[in-house]
């Protein structure tokens, strides 16, 4: 799903878990979760182990973020595949509802302002001028995430918009970084940072399942950094719609055969 075009490196563990390992876990956890609530909807497990795949493709967000080479192209690749989602969502059932594939591309626009901000602020020979420009825009943009949310229903809603954002809060600048952002620099730090965000999910929603979104933070804080051997780019951007089309056919059947 989430294209990461991460450097390898230095400073962080060895082992651990690598980018790809993550996504995986994700979308595992993710088609568990779908097919409880096709299937199996009073069953409970099926939804707490649903609960791990969004923040882990939030905190992957962040990453591709930081380390992608073209930055319009990384936001394209998750806008236009939202946008023809929506567009089946709509011609299939007449749903409105955005789905979380519009929640990441809203997450990404507000990374954007957040590095541009820190890119600003931490550059001594950037004028106040510009510092405070650059701060307006971050601004305006979480404002605009608030207010789209106001607007539409969107997956996860403002504060999920705001995961991924949470997770870059502490990531280094590439220019001008200080050191004691460099210092803060590990993936506990980051899922901690993000933590704050999926409590205020939790906190907003009906019951105890959201709080077990929590439990993502364990396999997040044993991140290598790195993306992972393999290149499997494509496969995350088409599992997304691809398992969502595959369980609906199967639905179609069982209701057939019954």
């Amino acid at each position: 799903m989430l294209n990461n075009a991460m450097a390898d490196k230095k400073g962080l563990s060895e082992g651990g878990l690598s980018g790809n390992a993550l996504k995986i876990i994700a979308a595992v956890a993710m088609l568990i979760d779908h097919v409880g609530i096709m299937f199996f909807p009073t069953v409970a497990i099926y939804r707490i182990i649903g609960r791990l795949s969004f923040p882990i493709f939030a905190f992957m967000i962040a990453e591709g973020c930081r380390y992608t080479i073209n930055k319009l192209r990384y936001f394209c690749g998750i806008f236009v595949l939202a946008t023809l989602c929506q567009l089946v969502y709509f011609v299939y059932d007449g749903s409105m509802y955005m789905s979380v594939l519009v929640t990441f591309s809203l997450s990404i626009i507000t990374v954007y302002a957040l590095q541009n901000f820190k890119e600003c602020l931490f550059d001594k020979e950037e004028r106040v001028e510009m510092k405070i420009i650059a701060f307006l825009l971050l601004f305006v943009a979480v404002v605009a995430v608030w207010f789209i949310n106001m607007a539409l229903e969107i997956d996860y809603g403002f504060w999920g918009c705001m995961t991924a954002p949470f997770a870059a809060l502490l990531h280094p600048t590439k220019k001008n970084c200080p050191e004691w952002l460099q210092r803060l620099d590990r993936p506990a730090i980051h899922a901690a940072s993000m933590g704050i965000c999926l409590l205020c999910i939790a906190a907003s929603s009906f019951g105890r399942t959201p709080y077990y979104a929590l439990l993502s933070l364990i396999p997040l804080s044993f991140y290598s950094g790195k993306r992972g051997k393999a290149k499997m780019k494509y496969f995350f951007y088409i599992f997304y719609p691809a398992h969502l089309l595959a369980l609906e056919g199967l639905a179609m059947l069982v209701a057939l055969l019954k």
